[in-house]
């Protein structure tokens, strides 16, 4: 049975009041404009917000740019009418207040076609200036952290030639006398790697600030063979002494990446392969680089002394050292990590105490 002319109007009545409703007790300015970009109705917050008045319902939307105070609102509109997408939008108006707009498409379900739009302002003013707030500090906490590792080199290139002096004359007088002062000689050794430790912080410090600021390396064609040379050549006394055998797999031979980065990453796993041995045993360390679901994947894998799980989860947190009687600043790992998450790639660590660890770096690769 069809309902009849009078029930119609009662629901339809009924419908407006609601809407009516909604539009009066929402907190969000709102806009609604119809296809020919007529304003024709607008909740109680857009008349605080924009000075809007009953007067302005009914006349173009172009009018009300200046109440509005965002130049291309009728651009974006028409827009949205003719793409039939919702337009989201971070705008700032010309009273210096940021709002995230949206654009919503009022549509025609039989037609599929905008009959108007529905615009919301939300007020992000607040948000926009503590995002600002704290740009401005990590911008002066990387200028310090620059500042400092700047500063602190020239001291410390004086202290180090001053200490070579003190070794050269104490040589000399040892020879002299015929006898080494052993404990002169400890002394020496101390503080030339004290200097080396030293040294190795500020660079690192200088690292961090880089990398934490998202700071982006140029890349270039790279070949994973050349890299691995430079960092086994860097680390060839300590590969020296303990005798370790190199093995590599190289699968996938050539990708683009930023050298420093891709020397910084190997070298880090490399050093730390050769560091955590269990006393008397030979490192046997094996790189091996694949494709591997469109991403390049390098592998380092030791037989070392291994990670227990409840630490695995600090193995990348800066300034940790998981063994205090090994030598390192607890950056490293953290350098790692950083490097590959603001190129979009992963690390992980497979592990068994005991038996050795294995890091996994997925890089994306170009084509």
């Amino acid at each position: 049975m069809e309902k009849s002319s009078n029930q119609q109007i009662k629901e339809l009545i009924e419908l407006n009041e609601e809407l009516e409703n909604y539009f009066s007790n929402t907190i969000i300015p709102q806009l609604f404009v119809d296809a020919n970009l007529i304003l024709r109705k607008f909740t109680p917050p857009a008349m605080k917000q924009f000075s809007f008045s009953p007067d302005h319902i009914g006349r173009p939307i172009a009018e009300m740019v200046d109440h509005i105070r965002y130049s291309t609102i009728t651009e974006n509109i028409q827009q949205v009418i003719d793409t039939g997408q919702i337009l989201e939008k971070e705008i700032q108006t010309t009273d210096l207040r940021w709002f995230q707009m949206n654009i919503i498409p009022y549509l025609i379900k039989k037609h599929n076609k905008a009959n108007g739009v529905i615009i919301t302002f939300v007020d992000i003013t607040d948000r926009i200036k503590t995002l600002r707030e704290v740009e401005k500090l990590n911008a002066s906490h990387e200028t310090f952290i620059y500042s400092v590792s700047h500063d602190l080199k020239v001291p410390l290139a004086n202290i180090e030639g001053l200490v070579e002096l003190l070794m050269v004359t104490s040589r000399e007088l040892m020879a002299e006398e015929g006898k080494e002062n052993q404990e002169q000689k400890n002394i020496a050794d101390f503080l030339v790697q004290s200097i080396k430790t030293m040294r190795t912080i500020i660079n690192d410090l200088s690292e961090i600030a880089k990398i934490e600021g998202n700071y982006q390396e140029k890349g270039e064609k790279l070949r994973f063979a050349d890299i691995i040379q430079e960092v086994v050549w860097t680390l060839q006394d300590k590969i020296h002494e303990s005798q370790a055998q190199i093995q590599l797999d190289i699968q996938e031979p050539v990708m683009e990446f930023s050298r420093k980065n891709l020397r910084s990453i190997l070298y880090n796993l490399l050093s730390n392969a050769l560091k955590y041995q269990p006393p008397g045993q030979v490192p046997v360390i094996r790189i091996k680089t694949e494709k591997n679901n469109g991403m390049v994947q390098l592998a380092v894998k030791d037989n070392g002394v291994g990670i227990t799980a409840e630490k695995k989860e600090l193995l990348f947190t800066r300034f940790t050292r998981l063994q205090t009687d090994r030598e390192g600043t607890g950056i490293g790992l953290y350098l790692v990590k950083k490097i590959v998450e603001n190129v979009g790639g992963e690390i992980r660590v497979e592990s068994t105490p005991g038996e050795g660890s294995e890091f996994i770096v997925s890089l994306q690769a170009t084509a």
